[in-house]
């Protein structure tokens, strides 16, 4: 089975294109949306979190407060590391068992931080979506209604554009109309079907 390493920076558009991929039936796997399951009220994760970080990054429900946790460790590098620490390696397990239970052709894992935390050795192609960082900016303030300075911080702490190109075995071009991306999206899929015939 092949697997897809779906990866780009904040407000790229991988959410975008990883809906066009399950539209079209491929199984996907999103490690933003593992990471949301385990600081679930109750799981080990939250606890550990509340640990390092104390009780003011709860909400009054008992739920972690993404935003402030947000701020607060794209503000902070040690606490971005902490951060990192607690929830990476269960990330990771978790998004193993995924794949190794797949039984489609392929899947794609949509991981954003895939090039920094050097997670190409978990998928066997790494699939970019590309575009430049004032569609970041402009997508990420409509998306999330942060400001413009914390969209740039968290920028700064992803890989450069540059570097990921040079990890990727596919592009997608998100910089233009949106139907333009649905035939991208099946143009690729034709090819990852031929390639896990081919495995």
């Amino acid at each position: 089975m092949l697997t897809i390493g779906l990866t780009g920076g904040v407000g790229s558009g991988k959410s975008t294109v990883a809906d066009l991929f399950k539209a079209l039936g491929v199984p996907v796997y999103d490690t933003d949306a593992i990471a949301r399951d385990l600081v679930e009220p109750g799981q080990p994760a939250l606890q550990e979190i509340i640990s390092v970080f104390g009780n003011d990054i709860i909400d009054a429900s008992g739920r972690l407060n993404r935003q402030k946790l947000k701020r607060q460790v794209f503000s902070n590098a040690a606490d971005r590391n902490k951060l990192e620490s607690i929830l990476h390696p269960r990330i990771r397990e978790s998004l193993l068992a995924k794949i190794q239970c797949c039984t489609a052709s392929y899947c794609v894992a949509v991981i954003p931080l895939l090039v920094e935390k050097h997670w190409q050795d978990i998928v066997d192609r790494v699939l970019l979506v590309d575009v430049s960082e004032a569609t970041q900016i402009q997508r990420t303030q409509q998306r999330d209604k942060i400001s413009e300075s914390l969209i740039k911080r968290i920028i700064k702490t992803q890989a450069s554009r540059d570097e990921r190109l040079a990890a990727a075995d596919d592009v997608i071009d998100n910089n233009g109309a949106p139907d333009t991306l649905r035939i991208q999206v099946e143009q690729l899929h034709k090819k990852y079907l031929k390639l896990a015939q081919q495995q």
